[in-house]
């Protein structure tokens, strides 16, 4: 079968990349409005972007029914910082009650019934709850398309890191046992990360 992105329409394109790009880690990301309201949302397309300078991405999408942007990507603007906190199974359920379409003058931290920590440096504080949270400043927003199912790539600079003492461990590794990660898959389901492998990179064949 060979598909045409073209020919489809923007229901089967997001059906079709949510159900075949897994899974996909899940960005629980902490914004502000310039009034001072909280909001709070997860994104699953979400990644790293570099290590020097530690810079993460995520990509609020515009949504196909209302065609109005997200109020994480509105904030962002008026107020260029956030926090990327990280979900685990024991935050999945106030997770999911922060994806809730809320009026923008309604903070998802109340709704969710999470606890607003001060970050170290930034004004957008982070999940307390969160296992790993990431204080970030706007790098740069690049505009994929405005229109219903487009989107945005927003780039942000890692200022400073809270983790849970008791994840990580020596040579900057992490537990992955006691992080206990979810990420998300198409439709309503998540999964865990309960079997992993190792394999360890082939070297390149000696020069003659």
């Amino acid at each position: 079968m060979i598909l045409n992105p073209a020919m489809l329409d923007d229901n089967l394109r997001h059906k079709f990349l949510i159900g075949s790009i897994v899974p996909r880690p899940i960005a629980w990301v902490s914004s502000m409005s310039t009034t001072g309201v909280l909001n709070l949302a997860p994104f699953s397309f979400f990644t790293i972007a570099a290590s020097h300078p530690m810079t993460l991405l995520f990509c609020p999408q515009i949504p196909s029914g209302s065609g109005i942007p997200k109020d994480t990507l509105l904030n962002i603007k008026e107020l260029p910082e956030f926090v990327i906190n990280l979900t685990n199974e024991d935050t999945v359920i106030p997770m999911n009650l922060s994806a809730t379409d809320l009026p923008r003058n309604v903070s998802e931290f109340e709704w969710a019934k999470v606890t607003a920590a001060p970050s170290e440096t930034i004004r957008v504080p982070r999940v307390a709850e969160a296992p790993i949270s990431f204080e970030c400043k706007l790098q740069r927003i690049v505009t994929i398309s405005d229109a219903p199912g487009g989107g945005s790539v927003v780039f942000g600079e890692v200022q400073m890191i809270h983790i849970r003492d008791d994840l990580y461990q020596e040579n900057g590794r992490i537990s992955l046992e006691l992080l206990k990660p979810i990420a998300r898959l198409a439709g309503s389901s998540y999964a865990r990360v309960t079997d992993t492998f190792n394999l360890d990179r082939v070297p390149p064949p000696p020069t003659k």
